[in-house]
């Protein structure tokens, strides 16, 4: 039982973080999106479907704020481990919030998202070309599993 308090206690320090990093710098209706996140994160607490709903106020205040991208790769790496760890049920929850394959996809796909959004590409042409960018990926990534 120690384990689960240990994960709730986690997961209320990275929905805070979450919230709190999303909102260093703004002003206006973005805090006040920052502020009902935080309180989404207490309700959620007790209630699961609260947790959703402070991340999707998370993105509120960093789509309102225009939080600087390293301050949004922290928040959406935040909620990213908030999600796990309040989501995580039963007896092996611990062993599912720090397994190493969640922890190196939440790393890789925020050191990724970083790098993509450091450089002022203008390429207008970009989302035609991404849906088909994503089937290579599928076919790519499912090949060893068709044979």
């Amino acid at each position: 039982m120690r384990s689960i308090a240990g994960i709730q206690l986690l997961a209320t320090i990275f929905g805070l973080l979450m919230a709190g990093s999303a909102a260093v710098g703004t002003h206006g209706q973005a805090v006040a999106a920052a502020g009902l996140a935080a309180t989404a994160v207490g309700a959620g607490i007790v209630l699961r479907p609260a947790a959703t709903a402070a991340v999707l106020l998370t993105v509120a205040t960093i789509v309102l704020g225009a939080t600087p991208h390293p301050l949004a790769a922290v928040s959406g790496l935040s909620a990213a481990a908030y999600l796990v760890c309040r989501h995580a049920v039963g007896p092996r929850a611990v062993a599912v919030a720090g397994s190493w394959p969640t922890i190196v996809a939440a790393l890789g796909f925020s050191f990724v998202g970083l790098v993509a959004t450091s450089f002022p590409v203008q390429v207008p042409w970009l989302p035609l070309v991404a849906p088909l960018g994503v089937l290579a990926i599928y076919v790519v990534a499912t090949r060893p599993f068709l044979n």
